[in-house]
């Protein structure tokens, strides 16, 4: 008992000690996995818009399955993907509203309606036929059989369709369903866009307000920058009247940093060649070329070419060599290359030929059109049946199956290459030759050539080799950008070292946070380290300061190259917050309009107490012009190649013959002088006037207002955490 007393009288020991256990044992579960926070929310949470979170796991997956085989930088898809989610959401959010929605029917309606007009744009982009560019109706038929009647399971199993099938369909009909929620959301925005009759009355006075004027345009350019003085204040004044043109939604930052080009040496250059030297013996000795230049990372082509189609490094020596020689090493641009002329013969013009096709759009469906075609040879060969009849009964080309495939005579580069080359270097003409290209598998028959010429073409095969730097070159480049690094404290350290040692500092365009790209940089890997550096995006870094130098040196490969083309040397030069931002952090940018402003006080001043536009004219250098039938809507002056909008509506309000006092326009400082402002003419079809105007409106808003709605919706983006 008098223990518990003593624990009443000291009760707040035992609660201390309660909640120092208790966040203990939380820390350690946070530890144990650390994608849980403390209050339960995941760590791996990629955003939320409008309440709907974005996991990184599902959209990972989403990315991987639409863009696994993609050749682009990767970096855009995923800004592509995100943007989709985001306008998934509020169009959802919005549709949701008001009551919008597509119905099963209506789905279905969108994918594989028989009338094109009523398909989704998603569809009839995806779904083309390559020739006709026309939709693939055939295509379209299969997938709607496939999908309505449940044989997607079967078919994956049978390796028909590929394994995410299921999932790539139903991303897409998100998508569709996307789509046509937006469409209906605009077009009922667009039809409360509407043009009263005043308004349009309005309008059409304005367009048939003619001026016509004489006048003096004085280039900024009369004055030279030397001659200025700009103060703070003439930066403040020009941004206090303009500030809100510099409001931005997101913070960015610039970087100032110097890249060293790797490029190779003399070294590397000899080094190559030599490779490509000690290859020769071997490759002219080769009996089977197409493995030895598979081997040796070269090319090889079924074509022959004339003289003028080859490079000029080897046009006029290879036709003065016999079949089987090589030629070599050579410089051809940026390679060493060594050729080696595998025939030479007349190439005929133009061919007549005829061909039987069978589709194919999957592994089944091409094994069954090969087995077909085989038979088909089979039957020609031996006499069994003729070729026009096996055409107009097994040809799946409708465009000329009834005429016995007959494709009539055809030059080079008429058909695609697989079906060219077989027809003009190859087959010979009544023999049958199978073939695939993109459209399926074909026989075809060559029944007569044309000849315009007797000039030979050859055929070649190549092994080269890039000239690019060695991993020595690129080693000690990069030691170069250490030493920088090492040696830079601050970002005017870098500024101070880079000018005496000869390299160029550039500034980077304003970067947010998801960007991607940096400056002359480009788009890559390195560039979004250096932004991410910037921003402190990875969860166990602090945001760089402004003059902090990055800790990193960054390396930089050219798309589809296996060398680092540049290392660069970063640092943080300014930060802008969200918002309207001071006059300091736009200074640069507004320097030029700055510039203009203060040379358009300057011509004022040179101008004041001159009445005459010739002596005007005079003072300057430059002649009066003259502006004729000038409209008060669009205020676009022909001669001087602008739209002047202060100087045709001061030609509009000064009396005529009277002359002006200096305007500063974009351009330049005019002086006007209107000679003849003839009355309007009448307002003419005032329902045509008003139908132009709803319609610009109307294309307007559809064009901003998925932009309006993401301006107006919570978003949380974390990707910059995990990209």
């Amino acid at each position: 008992m008098a223990l518990i007393g003593k624990i009443r009288k000291q009760k707040w020991l035992l609660v201390g000690t309660l909640a120092g256990a208790l966040i203990l044992f939380i820390a350690m579960l946070m530890f144990d996995n650390p994608n849980q926070s403390l209050f339960g929310g995941s760590r791996t949470e990629l955003g939320e818009i409008e309440g709907q979170k974005i996991e990184y796991q599902e959209f990972s997956r989403v990315h991987d399955m639409l863009y696994r085989n993609a050749s682009s930088d990767g970096f855009s898809d995923r800004t592509f993907l995100w943007n989709f989610f985001v306008d998934q959401a509020i169009v959802q959010k919005e549709a949701d509203a008001i009551g919008l929605g597509v119905s099963k029917s209506e789905l279905l309606e969108l994918q594989f309606s028989e009338d094109n007009s009523k398909l989704s744009p998603i569809i009839t982009s995806r779904y083309q036929n390559p020739n006709t560019r026309q939709v693939d109706r055939e295509q379209l038929n299969q997938l709607k059989d496939i999908i309505t009647t449940s044989k997607v399971d079967q078919m994956i199993q049978e390796g028909q369709l590929v394994p995410d099938f299921k999932y790539r369909w139903a991303h897409q009909e998100r998508e569709i369903i996307k789509d046509r929620l937006q469409t209906k959301i605009s077009r009922m925005v667009e039809k409360g866009m509407y043009t009263p009759t005043w308004m349009a009355e309005a309008i059409a006075n304005e367009q048939n307000q003619l001026v016509d004027f004489l006048y003096v345009q004085v280039p900024f350019d009369e004055i030279q920058n030397s001659e200025l003085s700009l103060s703070d204040e003439d930066y403040k004044a020009y941004f206090e009247e303009n500030k809100t043109q510099f409001k931005q939604d997101e913070e960015t930052r610039k970087l100032e940093y110097v890249a060293f080009n790797v490029v190779p040496t003399a070294k590397d250059s000899a080094t190559i060649r030599k490779n490509i030297a000690d290859l020769v013996e071997n490759f002219a000795a080769a009996e089977d070329d197409s493995l030895f230049v598979e081997n040796n990372y070269g090319t090889i082509d079924e074509a022959y070419f004339k003289k003028d189609a080859l490079s000029p490094a080897i046009a006029d020596t290879i036709f003065q060599m016999p079949v089987g020689s090589v030629y070599g090493p050579y410089l051809d641009l940026n390679s060493y290359k060594a050729v080696k002329l595998l025939g030479k013969k007349v190439v005929p013009d133009s061919v007549k030929a005829r061909h039987i096709l069978r589709r194919a759009t999957d592994n089944v469906s091409y094994l069954a059109a090969v087995n077909t075609i085989d038979s088909l040879k089979n039957l020609i060969e031996t006499g069994a049946a003729s070729f026009d009849s096996l055409a107009a009964n097994f040809s799946e080309d409708p465009s000329n199956a009834s005429q016995g495939g007959d494709l009539g005579f055809f030059s080079q580069g008429t058909m695609v290459k697989e079906f060219n080359d077989v027809c003009f270097f190859k087959a010979e003409p009544g023999k049958v030759y199978s073939v695939t290209t993109q459209f399926g598998v074909h026989l075809i028959q060559v029944t007569d050539r044309k000849f315009g010429d007797s000039e030979p073409s050859v055929q070649v095969a190549y092994i080269s080799q890039d000239i690019i730097p060695s991993q020595e070159t690129q080693d000690m480049v990069r030691e170069q950008a250490l030493q920088l690094e090492e040696e830079s404290k601050s970002l005017e350290d870098l500024r101070k070292l880079a000018a005496e040692k000869g390299f160029q500092v550039e500034t980077s365009p304003a970067l947010k946070a998801n960007d991607y790209a940096v400056g002359s940089l480009g788009v890559g890997q390195g560039s979004r380290e250096m932004i991410r550096w910037a921003f402190g995006s990875d969860i166990n870094s602090e945001p760089a300061e402004i003059g902090n130098i990055s800790p990193q040196v960054y390396s930089f490969q050219n798309q589809g190259e296996f060398y680092v083309s540049k290392y660069v040397v970063a640092g943080l030069k300014s930060i802008r917050p969200a918002g309207i931002p001071s006059w300091e952090d736009v200074k640069d940018e507004i320097e030029p309009q700055v510039i203009n402003r203060k040379k358009g006080e300057v011509i004022k001043q040179r101008i004041a107490g001159k009445n005459d536009l010739g002596a005007i004219a005079g003072t300057f250098s430059v002649q009066v012009d003259t502006a004729s039938n000038v409209s008060f809507a669009s205020a676009f002056i022909q001669k001087a190649g602008a739209s002047e909008p202060k100087v045709v509506a001061t030609a509009f309000k000064i009396d005529l013959n009277q002359i002006s006092e200096p305007i500063v326009g974009g351009s330049g400082v005019y002086v006007v002088k209107p000679t003849n402002k003839p009355a309007p003419a009448p307002a003419g079809n005032i329902a045509q006037v008003r139908q132009s105007s709803q319609q610009s409106v109307r294309t307007m808003a559809r064009s901003r207002i998925m932009q309006a709605l993401r301006g107006n919706a919570e978003i949380e983006d974390n990707r910059s955490r995990f990209f």
